[in-house]
């Protein structure tokens, strides 16, 4: 697994969130309207968090949960009515700044904290369940795994996360969106093989002690997504 392929990633993750896209993602993640495709990419986003938050116990009171790639602080919100303590991070000041500014009233906010840099930081520490709802979609396979393999290891129960499932509609749009001049282009959303990436994962040395879990396809109009759980055995 590459390092440089994943900080290379990373770096134009972050600026396509933090400046390019950041005012058409607040409304997106807001109930103000949309257009028709945001609005399936809206439905779908609200459907694949339902599932996630629905894996984790009810009852989250004294655990740690990381919210990895938390954009503007819905998950982590929930989680923390759970009664987690959240770690919400994200690549994008601007967006974990306008999740703070959402917070609603009811949330303590010592119950989150929100935190702008790279989820796979280890001074992050420990955690009981990490969660990365579509934090990997745009990276490579290999990239994904290297994520895994770092959290996995500093995480106690469950890891949750999301990759872009390969089907000919998302292989399709790659193309057709590799067509577009660079400066116009969100970061590419990467297809992943499920079994295949499942393969991976179990030989991978870090993953071992580890079992794959339910997994679940969201698939509404523009959006396409598809949830894992990996637990402790």
């Amino acid at each position: 697994m590459n390092d440089t392929t994943y900080l290379d990633r990373r770096g134009e993750i972050e600026h396509y969130f933090d400046r390019t896209a950041v005012d058409a993602w607040a409304r997106l993640t807001s109930s103000a309207p949309v257009s028709g495709i945001r609005a399936t990419v809206r439905a779908g986003r609200d459907k694949m968090r339902e599932t996630l938050l629905n894996w984790l116990p009810d009852d989250l009171s004294g655990k740690r949960v990381l919210d990895a790639g938390c954009g503007t602080g819905a998950l982590a919100v929930e989680c923390a009515r759970m009664g987690a303590k959240v770690v919400a991070i994200d690549l994008s000041p601007t967006l974990v700044n306008l999740a703070r500014d959402r917070l609603p009233a009811d949330i303590n906010p010592s119950s989150i904290e929100f935190r702008a840099g790279d989820m796979l930081d280890p001074a992050l520490g420990e955690f009981d369940h990490v969660v990365g709802m579509d934090s990997l979609i745009h990276y490579e396979p290999d990239d994904v795994l290297r994520a895994l393999a770092a959290l996995a290891p500093r995480t106690r129960d469950s890891v949750l996360f999301t990759f872009a499932p390969r089907t000919p509609l998302l292989a399709t749009m790659r193309v057709v969106g590799r067509a577009f001049p660079r400066a116009n282009r969100a970061p590419w959303i990467v297809p992943v093989a499920a079994e295949k990436l499942k393969k991976k994962l179990y030989a991978l040395p870090q993953m071992q002690g580890w079992e794959s879990g339910r997994t679940f396809r969201v698939s509404t109009g523009f959006y396409t997504s598809q949830a894992i759980e990996w637990r402790r055995k």
